[in-house]
C-alpha cells in the first residue's frame, strides 16, 4: 500500500472521528443510566 502524509492524515482523521462519536455515545449511555433512577411516574 502506498503510504504518504495524506494517507496517514486520513487514517488519523478517521480514528479521531470514531473516537469522538464513541465518546459521545458513551456520554449519552452514562447520562441515561444516571437519570434512569429519577424517572418515577
Amino acid at each position: 500500500m502506498y503510504v504518504d502524509e495524506y494517507v496517514i492524515a486520513g487514517l488519523i482523521i478517521i480514528a479521531l472521528t470514531i473516537g469522538f462519536f464513541g465518546g459521545v455515545y458513551r456520554f449519552i449511555k452514562m447520562d441515561i443510566a444516571k437519570h434512569a433512577s429519577n424517572r418515577e411516574t
